[in-house]
């Protein structure tokens, strides 16, 4: 595979790598090739792991953090996450067109939809975001720790979007193009 940061090959990757190849590779069933750049630093495999544990571990349900996880990812124009989330979402109970909505900061309902723009502003201003946006979300129902468990999304997301940027990851689901879509803000 070419891109710009090795991806590994999991049969001839060893130590703290490998290991971590084997626990996603029992959890999944197969290891993406995200993973297999991340596995170049063992430290932020780890770490990217971990923090999909502990976004997990929240409050939000594995649905709503792939809507979480698309809307990021349009914001951010990664065309690896879109391709993922978009299919891992689907398995999750979204539709194609709750992926697409998900996407532009849409959702079926008004609290769901204020947390993905919410998303979609941390992402698009770095963290910048105006204390009318946080008076929105929290006014559409989101409480002091959601709003920090999105955050947490923002950050566990914009990891991968960043890194798939830089590796030129190849995308190893169905196809997904950022650009579609304007992110509203």
């Amino acid at each position: 595979m070419s891109t710009r940061i090795k991806t590994l090959d999991p049969a001839t990757t060893t130590g703290k790598a490998k290991d971590l190849f084997n626990a996603v590779q029992k959890k999944l069933g197969f290891i993406p090739n995200l993973i297999k750049v991340f596995g170049n630093s063992p430290a932020t495999l780890q770490t990217y792991l971990s923090l999909g544990e502990l976004t997990a571990s929240g409050d939000f349900t594995n649905k709503y953090r792939e809507q979480l996880a698309l809307a990021i990812a349009e914001t951010n124009a990664c065309n690896y996450c879109l391709s993922a989330h978009t299919a891992i979402g689907i398995m999750n109970g979204l539709t194609e067109e709750q992926t697409q909505q998900s996407r532009k900061g849409f959702a079926n309902e008004d609290k769901d939809q204020a947390g993905l723009q919410f998303a979609q502003a941390v992402t698009l201003n770095r963290g910048q975001v105006s204390t009318e946006a946080i008076a929105e979300v929290k006014a559409a129902g989101f409480n002091d720790g959601e709003i920090l468990e999105i955050v947490l999304n923002v950050v566990s997301n914009t990891l991968t979007n960043y890194v798939n940027h830089i590796a030129e990851t190849e995308v190893d689901f169905p196809s997904v193009e950022a650009g579609k879509f304007t992110v509203a803000q």
